[in-house]
């Protein structure tokens, strides 16, 4: 047998690295994800009209930061400016993706669905005289205040009535709650549309590689919403291999399995024929499950990535987790 040289080494641990989703793009930086998207869309349509995703990203940029007057910074830890690109960046991948198969969306279309990427929880940010707690406490009806505020700047956003009446559509698929089936949408294409958004919404969310640690962060939204009556937020933990196998029927029968075009974008773009977001979904999924299981370990102890806990215990103090 051969022995492995360094570089052979080398060039396998690459080709691990390069498998690892995050690895791919620097997705805390939104400007380098939103060149990746204006990449991909060069791929799907080397002429793409960029302008509309330009101005739209450049609103969704200011209205985070608390640029934009009568509106205060995103001040929620889970639904944030990253969760926005993250989404921004899988609805564009599913875009591409689909255009391997039977699915032919028009330039206009395709920028639709990243508008409404990039807008979908706009709703959770709060007014410039609202200062009591945080957007979070606007989880249970954000979906439809952000078809509010999309809407009321569509005029900003170059919309056409049309084309906020179908964003409305598409963004009502993120809503874990709505009857995607009751959803009377324009037309067909406008349905796959929203079914792409709602699995790049929450894929995004679960592929993250932080996500585990995030979800410290989305316990104390549901909790300041008044959701679910976990008893603290290892219980919350315990819920979520529950949102695991209701999330995967979801994927596979609400949404239409519209996750599977993720593949054809990884082969076409990097070379890598494979579902990334799936394989660090599953990932997640059984770390979840084995650190549950360890009853030697704390589960602080396991949760290690981005300095998250301890931002999340400057934020909220003590913390439950463990009791």
């Amino acid at each position: 047998m051969r022995r492995s040289s360094a570089l052979d080494i080398s060039a396998e641990q690459k080709f691990f690295d390069r498998r690892q989703l995050a690895t791919l793009v620097e997705m805390d930086s939104p400007e380098a994800v939103h060149r990746e998207v204006c990449h991909i869309l060069t791929l799907i349509t080397p002429s793409f009209d960029l302008k509309p995703i330009e101005k739209t990203f450049g609103f969704t940029l200011a209205l985070y930061k608390g640029q934009l007057s009568e509106y205060r910074a995103c001040n929620t830890n889970y639904h944030d400016l990253r969760h926005i690109t993250d989404t921004y960046l899988a609805m564009a991948r599913l875009l591409h993706g689909s255009r391997f198969g039977t699915e032919k969306f028009s330039d206009r279309e395709i920028a639709l669905g990243l508008i409404g990427a990039l807008l979908h929880d706009a709703g959770m940010i709060q007014k410039e005289y609202d200062t009591v707690g945080t957007g979070a406490k606007y989880t249970k009806e954000h979906v439809e205040l952000s078809i509010d505020f999309v809407a009321t700047h569509a005029e900003i956003l170059e919309l056409s009535p049309f084309e906020v009446a179908d964003l409305r559509d598409m963004i009502l698929c993120t809503d874990l709650m709505a009857d995607i089936t009751a959803i009377n949408f324009s037309s067909p294409t406008a349905g796959l549309l929203g079914k792409l958004l709602g699995t790049a919404d929450l894929i995004a969310q679960m592929a993250d590689r932080t996500y585990l640690e995030k979800l410290l962060f989305l316990y104390h939204e549901f909790r300041e919403a008044g959701i679910g009556s976990f008893r603290n937020e290892l219980d919350f933990l315990h819920q979520t291999l529950k949102f695991f196998k209701s999330s995967t029927k979801r994927f596979q029968e609400t949404l239409d399995n519209t996750s599977r075009y993720m593949t054809p974008h990884f082969r076409a773009r990097w070379d890598i024929d494979e579902n990334l977001y799936v394989l660090s979904l599953e990932k997640q999924q059984r770390f979840l499950k084995k650190i549950l299981a360890n009853r030697d370990m704390s589960v602080y102890q396991a949760f290690k990535r981005d300095n998250l806990l301890e931002r999340l215990r400057r934020r909220f103090g003590y913390s439950p987790l463990d009791e």
